[in-house]
């Protein structure tokens, strides 16, 4: 299979994905709570494992490391709705600072793209805003809803032929 055919076929799986996340919010989100509780649970494991083979003086912060990890891991897989709702708070508070970052960069910029950079920071800070504004009440939905929002965005990125063009 040709490598523009392997992106044609990645883009239009990432596009399933993306309609089933956005159609299901709530199933997509819990999913990929329980997917980030996973991982977690498998760095805090391996932070442990991490400990006999470490001689320096951090292992104690190898070890409180491990304990975190394996804490916040066992807090999602145990009750994903509540990690879900906390990753909903967590999602919009990051989106918000970025949103407020890019507004600051370019307000400072002088490159013919400032605008959509302003645009761009507008955009991250209203819905980072949002859902800081609207927690918890949000949770249930707006996970799994961004989550096939990036999905689509990855989609149509592999959709474009490296010189720019849309396939």
């Amino acid at each position: 299979m040709s490598p523009e055919r392997q992106r044609q076929v990645a883009a239009a799986l990432l596009i399933l994905a993306a309609v089933a996340a956005i159609l299901l919010p709530f199933i997509s989100a819990t999913l990929l709570t329980l997917a980030l509780g996973g991982i977690a649970f498998s760095a805090g494991v391996s932070q442990l494992l991490r400990l006999g083979q470490d001689q320096s003086s951090g292992k104690l912060f190898r070890l409180l490391s491990a304990l975190l990890y394996i804490g916040g891991a066992l807090f999602i897989l145990i009750d994903p709705i509540e990690g879900e709702i906390s990753l909903t708070l967590f999602a919009g508070v990051v989106v918000l600072v970025e949103g407020i970052m890019e507004l600051a960069a370019g307000a400072s910029s002088k490159a013919p793209i400032a605008g959509l950079v302003l645009l761009d920071g507008l955009l991250s800070a209203g819905i980072g805003l949002l859902l800081v504004l609207e927690w918890p009440s949000d949770s249930v939905w707006a996970l799994g809803t961004l989550f096939g929002i990036t999905l689509l965005s990855s989609a149509l990125k592999l959709l474009q032929k490296p010189s720019g063009s849309v396939v």
